[in-house]
């Protein structure tokens, strides 16, 4: 994997203060989000560790550290193994956990303490894949190697163990797809 260069560095650190300034109404200004916001530092973070651990495996130690440093900073743990998109915005990031199989897609909108985490043990797949534009609800949490469709809205404190279609709204505990009965 090639270094990115340092004007690729700052347009996408750019395009994450844009997001910052598009998804939080009470954003102010870049600055303010640059210097203030847990959720955009941990994203910074996990990029520097996830280059490291994707390019130079004798470095995955160093990305394990790092993320475990901005975990203690900003409350955010994300692993260096997880594969995040463009636009990915946290809000109010305390208590996040994506687990190292995790790929969540562009323009996701997670909220405070939500979980992508597995559900088995071994060297496999086991956390979920995360389309296109979902919004993941405060302290949802989606558990397994399943998918959550693009363009899906999972609801506070949903529980999701199952794959989410497209465009679909999830809520409860376990989760259910609005046209299904609640369990």
């Amino acid at each position: 994997m090639a270094t990115p260069s340092l004007r690729a560095v700052w347009q996408r650190a750019d395009e994450d203060l844009d997001t910052a300034l598009r998804e939080d109404p009470a954003a102010v200004n870049k600055l303010e989000i640059a210097l203030l916001y847990p959720g955009v530092h941990a994203i910074w973070a996990h990029r520097v560790g996830h280059w490291l651990w994707t390019s130079r495996p004798t470095a995955r130690p160093l990305a394990r550290l790092l993320s475990q440093v901005a975990r203690f900073l900003t409350g955010v743990e994300i692993h260096p193994g997880a594969v995040i998109g463009r636009r990915f915005f946290i809000d109010h990031g305390m208590g996040i956990v994506i687990g190292e199989m995790a790929e969540i897609g562009d323009d996701v909108l997670m909220c405070h303490q939500v979980t992508l985490g597995g559900r088995s043990r071994g060297r496999f797949k086991r956390h979920p894949t995360i389309g296109d534009g979902v919004l993941l609800g405060a302290g949802a949490k989606v558990i397994g190697p399943i998918t959550v469709g693009a363009g899906s809205k999972v609801g506070a404190n949903a529980l999701v163990v199952h794959d989410i279609p497209p465009n679909s709204v999830v809520t409860g505990v376990v989760a259910n797809t609005q046209s299904d009965p609640v369990a």
